[in-house]
């Protein structure tokens, strides 16, 4: 498949809308001075056409080497906006007819996200399976991903520009990169994926026995359960033998009760004797008001008054008489229930009385015992020995798990790696590696005058067999990496078109003007002779004579002209 263009719109109106061709095709900064770009776009363009094929779109506004830091001004304008960018792809660019596939995308969440494959939309992992499904229809496993398939399309992260096949991202394992070039030479394993996830879960129950053995080891739990199991017998022995009371809990039940009723009994003897102190200071107060003045003296007094207001209906001591009496009314009143009051009084203290010497001689029946504390001590061990057994078990139970999983997982792995590591199978390894590296040579030889290739090894990691490529120059100098990297992704399109697997015509290449202007004008000249589209970023002072020319250009930026054209706003 090529690249055919990239549409940026906002809304009905067109940002941009980048043509691509054949060969060669350029994005250059015409900013002056610069050594390797100035945030006009350049490598956005080419992280856009990655958002396409389901990149995140934090990648658009996220600084690589700081992801915290944010270009706002972009971020904003993509989201605001509700910039949508549309990528097309094409079967024969030449022609017209030729089948066609549109992702479309933008950068809003949840329910405004646009996802979109021919008009259809899709979920976040729908999305990359109809990406596989259609450009890659043959390959069925989950591994490789449609993402590691491309990785190597796809160069502008600094692992995939400094590094010839390690193009997925630094935690990628080695096993990964087995399962995705031996998909890509065209070595057909159809328990890749199987093989990748067992060996995640062999990893995974290796990690779990780890954490379980941090401690100790299974067979030093199984001596320590031993010797637990020994003492727990040794203690239960010690326990039978104990002259333990039978009614030992009913007496200590019945105790507790003894002690409640003491404090119930105890607490209404001290309400009733509040209530007898009341009664008693009630009377006495009384008692105190008791009439006691000089009669005579008041009578005189009261005679005076009468000669004054004429005849008084009631004499002076009738008076006294009629207070004294209601006072000893009062008090016959409030006393009549003293006696009561003290017969309870009596009468709970007998209760409580009684009930202490039961509390009394049981706390002496139930301590008299020698046994009670050594009881104690032993039910204490018990409890934390079979705390311990109950631990152990555990731990040995969850290892003797992982021991059978690692058993039948490594059984499956040995299975698939007898066909894996086969003498057919290697052969065919072998034998799709050399073809390859007739067109990764050729191409080398013709860019650089040195001839490249690739190799494997079959080596053994953490007990398992891996086949490890590599590249490698055939006088074994040190080489070019830039140089390297480009060989092998326009001789991987040539040998993949020879054997017809499935692949993208098309490479994205960030920073090319690291390259020197005379490879990068040969590259120019295989790529157009090879149907193989090199798309590059590149400054526009850093081009040779002979690529700066408007035809190999596909988009031109600059400071004042850049990719969003959201200058000034």
């Amino acid at each position: 498949m090529f690249l055919k263009n990239l549409t940026i719109t906002k809304g009905s109106s067109v940002i941009r809308n980048i043509e691509f061709r054949k060969g060669i095709n350029l994005i250059v900064d015409e900013s002056e001075g610069q050594i390797t770009g100035n945030s006009v776009g350049k490598t956005t363009v080419l992280k856009l056409i990655d958002f396409c094929f389901g990149a995140n779109k934090k990648i658009i506004w996220e600084d690589p080497e700081n992801p915290k830091e944010e270009y706002t001004l972009v971020k904003d304008f993509l989201i605001k906006n509700d910039v949508n960018i549309s990528l097309s792809l094409t079967e024969d660019i030449e022609d017209e007819n030729a089948e066609e596939i549109v992702i479309e995308r933008n950068f809003l969440a949840r329910n405004k996200t646009v996802r979109r494959i021919n008009g259809e939309d899709f979920t976040e992992d729908g999305f990359e399976e109809k990406l596989r499904e259609l450009f890659f229809p043959e390959h069925l496993g989950a591994k490789p991903s449609f993402r590691q398939i491309i990785s190597h399309n796809v160069r502008y992260k600094d692992i995939s520009i400094n590094n010839t096949l390690k193009t997925i991202d630094p935690y990628t394992s080695d096993v990964e990169y087995e399962a995705l070039y031996l998909f890509l030479f065209g070595c057909e394993f159809r328990q890749g994926d199987t093989r990748q996830k067992i060996i995640e879960k062999i990893r995974q129950e290796e990690t779990f026995k780890k954490r379980l053995e941090k401690e100790q080891t299974k067979s030093a739990y199984e001596a320590a359960l031993s010797l637990i199991d020994d003492e727990i017998i040794k203690l239960n022995k010690k326990k039978a033998n104990l002259n333990i009371n039978e009614n030992f809990q009913a007496d200590l039940n019945k105790l507790n009760h003894l002690k409640y009723n003491i404090t119930r009994i105890s607490s209404e003897i001290s309400k009733l004797n509040i209530r007898k102190e009341i009664i008693i200071d009630a009377r006495a107060d009384l008692e105190a008001g008791d009439f006691k003045a000089d009669v005579q003296q008041l009578r005189i007094i009261y005679e005076q008054a009468s000669d004054m207001l004429g005849d008084l209906h009631k004499s002076f001591e009738n008076l006294v008489d009629y207070h004294n009496n209601m006072l000893q009314e009062k008090k016959r009143f409030i006393t009549k229930e003293l006696p009561v009051i003290e017969d309870k009084i009596k009468q709970a203290g007998i209760k409580l009385n009684s009930v202490l010497r039961q509390e009394s001689e049981l706390s002496k029946l139930i301590a008299k015992s020698d046994t009670y504390e050594d009881l104690e001590a032993i039910i204490d061990a018990l409890g934390e020995n079979y705390r311990k057994k109950g631990e152990y078990e555990n731990v040995i139970k969850q290892l003797e798990e992982v021991d059978c999983n690692l058993k039948e997982y490594n059984k499956r792995l040995t299975e698939i790696d007898n066909e894996l590591f086969s003498g057919d199978f290697e052969s065919m390894v072998k034998a799709q590696i050399n073809k390859f590296n007739k067109h990764f040579s050729s191409v080398s030889e013709f860019l650089y005058g040195e001839q490249y290739a690739l190799k494997y090894d079959i080596v053994e990691k953490k007990g398992r067999k891996l086949y490890k490529f590599s590249a490698f120059n055939t006088n074994f100098s040190s080489g070019k990496k830039q140089g390297e990297i480009s060989c092998f992704d326009i001789a991987y399109t040539m040998f993949a078109d020879e054997e017809n697997i499935p692949c993208m015509h098309f490479l994205l290449n960030d920073k090319k003007e690291l390259m020197h202007g005379n490879q990068l004008v040969k590259i120019a000249d295989v790529v157009n002779d090879k149907d193989i589209q090199f798309v590059a970023s590149i400054l526009k002072d850093k081009l040779p004579d002979e690529l700066n020319n408007d035809e190999y250009f596909i988009l031109q930026l600059s400071q004042k002209e850049k990719l969003f054209r959201i200058e000034g706003k």
